[in-house]
């Protein structure tokens, strides 16, 4: 056991090196950088930038120096801890991420624990009371919520808010909330305007996991092992959440992967819609503006996340289902 995780770590570490490397490249590759960005922002403001200003620029952030030398600089100062000065906020890095972080994390931990909440139960559900009128609802519910486009489901959502209650929805803080200290009052306001986009981000993920979970689970319970232990008189709940449940968890906790990262970016096109403070919207803006140093540290850190879920759900597969065994 501590061979494999020893292995483990070790390619982790070699993955994100190799993460890092190919996502500086990538930032890279779109044509001029964000001193042509800056100096087409000021010329649509009426403003010029002459060559040799633009040239100093460049040498100010290092820009004209090759791109392994860019890479090398940049990885250097994240070993020591910086994660460099973003050039469009002109901020370092870590304090405009963190600016977004919490309420990002704070957004998708409340969708992805709503998420499993509904769909472990309806999954299950499903299963055991298979082509039943509720097996039936719930299927068309989960076709339904896997149709729909969620940003699709977050227009009409604005709509009806603003339409038919004449009230805005959007954002994660009322106006008198927006840039006040953090009070009781204000995570009560949080709370309130949480709900809807967790009901919209988490819609998609219900109806996936559902259909998943039932699927399994159907597989499962269709196996000798459970008419072996039926016949020895094991009540049918127990017998269920013992042993199908268990083997038919491990189609999720393989995803433990996915979720890590996902707890940072969320759902970008969502996010752009309500009008999310988070980091998804953040991520995006900075690689229209080719702001390096902001783009690749939030590449770097999903990067990094998915490695480590990754780590974590090879072993919690290990103790899981007890088939898999360690070479």
């Amino acid at each position: 056991m501590l061979g494999y995780i020893l292995r483990r770590i070790a390619m982790a570490v070699l993955t994100i090196i190799i993460i890092s490397i190919v996502s500086f490249i990538i930032i890279q590759l779109p044509p001029g950088d964000y001193i042509t960005t800056y100096i087409g922002e000021m010329a649509a403001s009426g403003s010029a930038v002459t060559a040799q200003e633009a040239d100093n620029l460049r040498a100010s952030y290092g820009l004209d120096q090759p791109l392994y030398a860019q890479y090398w600089r940049w990885i250097s100062k994240i070993l020591r801890g910086e994660f460099g000065v973003s050039l469009a906020w002109n901020r370092p890095v870590i304090d405009v991420i963190m600016d977004r972080l919490p309420l990002t994390m704070v957004l998708n931990i409340f969708t992805i624990t709503v998420t499993w909440m509904l769909a472990l139960p309806i999954g299950i559900y499903s299963a055991v009371r298979q082509y039943s009128f509720g097996d039936y609802a719930f299927t068309f519910i989960a076709f339904l919520g896997q149709a729909t486009p969620a940003f699709l489901i977050a227009l009409v959502a604005m709509y009806v808010g603003f339409v038919l209650f004449d009230a805005p929805i959007g954002g994660l803080f009322s106006p008198e909330y927006l840039n006040a200290p953090w009070s009781v009052g204000r995570v009560w306001d949080m709370l309130k305007h949480l709900v809807l986009p967790v009901m919209i981000l988490g819609l998609a993920g219900v109806a996936q996991s559902t259909r998943v979970m039932r699927a399994t689970l159907l597989d499962e319970i269709k196996k000798p092992y459970v008419d072996t232990a039926r016949v020895k008189g094991l009540s049918e709940m127990r017998l269920i959440l013992k042993y199908p449940v268990r083997v038919a968890l491990i189609p999720f906790v393989s995803t433990i992967g996915y979720v890590f990262p996902y707890l940072v970016s969320g759902s970008v096109i969502v996010a752009l819609v309500l009008g999310l403070p988070t980091l998804g919207p953040l991520l995006l803006s900075a690689l229209v503006a080719q702001d390096m140093f902001l783009a690749g540290a939030i590449v770097l850190i999903l990067g990094i996340l998915t490695v480590i879920g990754t780590l974590i759900s090879d072993l919690l597969l290990v103790v899981l289902d007890p088939r898999i065994r360690l070479e």
